[in-house]
């Protein structure tokens, strides 16, 4: 009788793919928590397979279009401006303090 041994997964923690990404524990559970990268949570922490290692590599990879435009330097087109309108300004002056305009109605009473 043979006896059929399944290899178990290899489960990595959060820190291992944090420090393989070049990122932070904190960014790889974020991202985890929001559903935006594949893992499992078995015993409540948040555990990753090599196949989800690669998916996440995948999903944030980024390829440059092939268009013959995009090789090209775009230019920028130049900021608007807030129109020059004819508003009247009106300097502000500060009032005077409390404590001196009690001052001077004591000794004005007096």
């Amino acid at each position: 009788m043979s006896q059929k041994t399944t290899a178990l997964p290899q489960l990595h923690t959060a820190a291992d793919v944090a420090k393989a990404l070049g990122c932070s524990e904190w960014w790889v559970k974020e991202q985890a928590r929001r559903g935006r990268i594949p893992f499992t949570k078995p015993g409540g922490s948040y555990r990753f397979t090599t196949e989800h290692f690669a998916e996440i590599t995948h999903i944030f990879e980024s390829r440059p279009t092939e268009s013959s435009a995009a090789a090209l330097p775009v230019s920028r087109a130049p900021r608007r401006r807030a129109a020059a309108t004819a508003v009247a300004v009106t300097s502000l002056k500060a009032r005077t303090p409390r404590r001196a305009r009690q001052g001077k109605s004591q000794s004005a009473a007096a």
